[in-house]
């Protein structure tokens, strides 16, 4: 297991959202401001999103203002939220992992349960007691 591997890809999948809550942002704003100028950037975003650093470049390209907005934004969130994400992920990942323990463990407990009252049945139905009453 790379740990250094790891965090760097975490890091660009959480590069790549803020990316996306920027433009989701700079898009709400647009819409009250410039409609025409928000369906063009949505237009331009739809499937270029995934990677955000490749999404920006292609902006840049297009419309250097709209990129440097989102580039802002995208920084100003990442700035707002690093203080309490780690936290918020490590207690996310400890519950997550506990409610999803639980329910394996209700599941099993219902087979379990579920399994001994065949026995009886099958029990009952080779009783030799059983099959003389019917003579």
């Amino acid at each position: 297991m790379n740990l250094k591997q790891i965090a760097k890809d975490t890091a660009k999948t959480l590069q790549s959202y803020l990316t996306y809550q920027a433009l989701r942002t700079v898009l709400a704003q647009l819409g009250e401001t410039n409609p025409p100028l928000e369906l063009w950037l949505h237009n331009f975003s739809a499937g270029k999103i995934q990677n955000g650093e490749s999404y920006i470049e292609q902006l840049l390209r297009e419309k250097p203002d709209l990129a440097l907005r989102i580039m802002t934004v995208r920084e100003h969130i990442a700035e707002e939220i690093i203080e309490f994400l780690p936290e918020m992920v490590r207690t996310g990942i400890q519950q997550a992992n506990m409610e999803q323990r639980r329910q394996h463990l209700e599941r099993i407990t219902r087979i379990d349960a579920s399994s001994p009252s065949l026995q009886p049945e099958q029990q009952a139905t080779s009783d030799p007691n059983l099959d003389n009453l019917s003579n």
